[in-house]
């Protein structure tokens, strides 16, 4: 097989092995007094995108704890040209409210001119020093998690001390071989490079699969941090990952506890409407005028539950929850095959 192009040539190994860029600038937003950077409403704005995974995440915590009165958001437009992520009106997308950027490597020159590395999302930055606070989506989760409670409208403790340990443990296991664990198999510009990242992945998912048919989510009774970490990719799995990444040997369809899992995180209010496969299927495909949808034909794609005992638990989780139709039953179940054009047969790289 020859080799690929490197869709990122400043984050390619000698070997085609996609290395991530480490996030340039973590500061903490804290609630102790004399903090640099004080929690308080208002005084800070969440920068993100609706296709981004690892921004993703900080949407759901925002929403979950309630704090969409205190953090303002604003969303960037999908699609991007050489010159990244930028801000334009559009649906679920709009110019910047804050400074008028009109595109968000503008906020990363202010905090450093030097800058050369790849703009990402998501950004929390602070409306009153002018400044990127952090772009490191982990450390915006947790400060969101753990550093506004004063301000959040709902009570809901995402990561509880009894099981910060094995939170993090966990948490560093998904990252590697499920988060990203399907950009190095996807960015991999040589055979050898794909295969080990991909090995992984699948490995991960059976592991995952096997401790979801004992317990309705990961730590138990009620989803938690890492929950959510692991949805962002599930989410996206058979739209995007198991074609445009080659991430093809099984799909999320095919588990029967994780795509009852993720079927019951997609319920939880407000959850769907976070996920804006329109956002996510323009970003991670080549432009075109017109892009194709085709029909379902899976004969997997049911309403129903798997019988086993965790999809049992989650029968509890009603499939008429009204934010569900902004999607078609198809998509809830199979979470894009309406949006997959195309099969996986032409695949650059493939699993043997």
């Amino acid at each position: 097989m020859s080799e690929t192009a490197a869709q990122f040539p400043g984050e390619m190994s000698e070997d085609g092995a996609f290395v991530r860029q480490e996030d340039a600038f973590r500061d903490w937003v804290r609630a102790a007094p004399g903090a640099t950077f004080p929690a308080a409403a208002g005084r800070y704005h969440l920068y993100v995108s609706l296709a981004c995974p690892w921004a993703h995440r900080t949407i759901i915590v925002r929403l979950l704890r309630g704090l969409e009165g205190a953090i303002g958001m604003t969303a960037v437009d999908p699609i991007r040209d050489e010159r990244g992520w930028a801000f334009r009106e559009g649906r679920g997308h709009s110019a910047d409210p804050l400074n008028g950027f009109s595109f968000l490597s503008e906020a990363y020159m202010l905090r450093d001119p030097a800058y050369r590395g790849r703009v990402t999302v998501p950004v929390l930055w602070d409306t009153r020093t002018r400044r990127i606070v952090s772009n490191n989506d982990d450390d915006i989760m947790r400060m969101l998690e753990t550093e506004f409670d004063a301000y959040a409208t709902r009570a809901l403790d995402l990561y509880p001390v009894p099981l910060r340990a094995e939170i993090d443990a966990l948490n560093e296991r998904i990252f590697t071989r499920v988060n990203d664990g399907v950009y190095r198999a996807g960015f991999a510009t040589s055979q050898a490079a794909y295969e080990a990242p991909a090995r992984a992945l699948f490995e991960e998912l059976d592991a995952l699969d096997a401790r979801l048919a004992t317990r309705r989510y990961l730590f138990g009774e009620a989803p938690l941090e890492t929950d959510w970490r692991l949805f962002v990719t599930l989410v996206r799995f058979d739209a995007v990952y198991v074609g445009h990444f080659k991430c093809n040997l099984r799909r999320v369809a095919d588990y029967p506890n994780l795509s009852g899992y993720l079927r019951d995180l997609f319920q939880i209010d407000g959850i769907a409407g976070t996920v804006d496969f329109d956002h996510i299927n323009v970003t991670t495909t080549v432009p075109t005028t017109s892009t194709r949808r085709a029909s379902c034909r899976s004969a997997r794609c049911s309403t129903s539950r798997r019988p086993t005992a965790a999809n049992a638990l989650r029968a509890r989780a009603s499939p008429k929850n009204a934010q569900v139709g902004a999607l078609s039953r198809c998509a809830a179940y199979c979470f894009g095959s309406k949006y997959q054009s195309g099969s996986v047969a032409g695949n650059l790289m493939s699993l043997k």
